[in-house]
């Protein structure tokens, strides 16, 4: 790893642990959780907010500001750090998933992706060199590696294809990268940074595992699992990304991307993952759906009309303790904003204690009974009297 970033484990239990990741911009307490800012913010909410509920580091993402505001923009204003006024540490991915995500808006190759904006419909070709200037321009503390995420379902040998075209853009991206470090081109430089390659191969152990031999003999500074979480069942992604995890260097970060619920995360602990991101807990909130100890509360639904107790009565988050679920009901069918606000504290809350706590259970050797608590008090299925909104990433 550069001297930029550090990680030591300080805590095993079991497979679980706990450890410090030290970046440019500070310290990572792990197992940790990654709010998700798109555009440089996290929807419904301040850095100070993030601040206050403990976020130590956040994820942007590359594709969205490559095309808004642009990543020169972001350069000449000093970074994305200042751009955006966060001080902390501070992740970019690659925008593979969000190509994948554009579907018939976008053809593959060898070369890279090329692909149609969504927001003015021009023309763009992402390759694996340019993905990892534009993220040396963004001034990111870590940055990933260029990848193709494999749908599911898929068969072997498609899984295998798109395996291989991302172990070759893999490469890529760290040749660029390490030229970069050693003074670039034209002025740009990455140094402080650091770049994790992503292990792909769909669902297939044999392919993750040759995946992983392949990525390490390029030598990242990390390590994410990348490709999960897009469809398959649960008890699928459990093997798969545990499998993989196991396979990884013991000395570095490991990332499990996109995932997931609250109680994936406890899962993937166990698995020795460290670091995670999603968009549950955000997008689940403007959506009306707080996540509590005991599971999901839909909070549209009638019954929560006049009821006066918090969202959560053993939460002491800001908007438990000052607003009953009757209010936030209310705000919700008026759309007012201050219900993306509340329940976005809530939920990002929720994730980040979780966190902590589990944090804590492995440095105090409890881990697993905190994981036999936590599958016996939350629930996926949405306690209301209206449908939930389906799990997305």
């Amino acid at each position: 790893m550069p001297d930029s970033l550090e990680f030591r484990v300080t805590h095993t239990d079991g497979l679980a642990r706990r450890g410090e990741l030290a970046t440019p911009h500070g310290v990572v307490q792990t197992p940790a959780f990654m709010p998700v800012g798109t555009g440089g913010a996290v929807k419904a909410v301040t850095h100070r907010d993030l601040l206050d509920l403990g976020a130590e580091i956040i994820l942007a993402n590359t594709y969205h500001l490559f095309l808004r505001p642009g990543d020169a923009l972001i350069a000449d204003a000093g970074g994305l750090h200042r751009f955006a006024g966060w001080s902390g540490p501070l992740l970019t991915d690659s925008g593979g998933y969000q190509v994948f995500s554009l579907g018939r808006r976008r053809t593959i190759s060898e070369q890279g992706a090329c692909f149609r904006s969504h927001v003015d419909g021009t023309r763009h070709l992402l390759t694996p060199e340019g993905a990892t200037e534009i993220q040396a321009r963004l001034g990111s503390d870590i940055a990933m590696a260029f990848d193709e995420c494999t749908p599911y379902p898929v068969t072997w040998d498609e899984a295998r294809r798109s395996m291989e075209l991302t172990a070759r853009w893999g490469r890529r991206s760290r040749e660029r990268f390490l030229h970069l470090q050693a003074g670039g081109a034209g002025g740009l430089t990455n140094r402080g940074q650091a770049q994790f390659g992503i292990i792909q191969g769909g669902v297939f152990p044999d392919l993750r595992e040759r995946h992983v031999r392949e990525t390490l003999s390029i030598g990242f500074d990390g390590y994410a699992i990348g490709g999960l979480s897009v469809g398959e069942p649960t008890a699928v992604m459990y093997d798969v990304a545990g499998r993989t995890a196991r396979l990884l260097p013991a000395d570095r970060p490991r990332y499990l991307m996109g995932v997931g619920l609250p109680d994936d995360l406890v899962e993937m602990v166990g698995r020795g993952i460290d670091l995670f991101d999603c968009v549950v807990p955000t997008r689940n909130a403007r959506n009306g759906q707080l996540l509590t100890r005991s599971g999901r509360i839909n909070i549209r639904g009638a019954r929560y009309a006049a009821d006066g107790r918090p969202p959560d009565p053993e939460c002491g988050c800001y908007t438990c303790r000052h607003f009953s679920r009757a209010y936030l009901r209310h705000l919700h069918l008026a759309n007012e904003i201050n219900a993306a606000t509340l329940n976005t504290l809530h939920n990002l809350h929720f994730y980040l204690d979780t966190m902590r706590r589990l944090g804590e259970a492995i440095m105090f050797g409890t881990f697993e009974t905190f994981r036999q608590g936590f599958r016996q008090t939350f629930s996926r299925r949405p306690r209301s009297g209206g449908g939930g909104t389906a799990r997305s990433q």
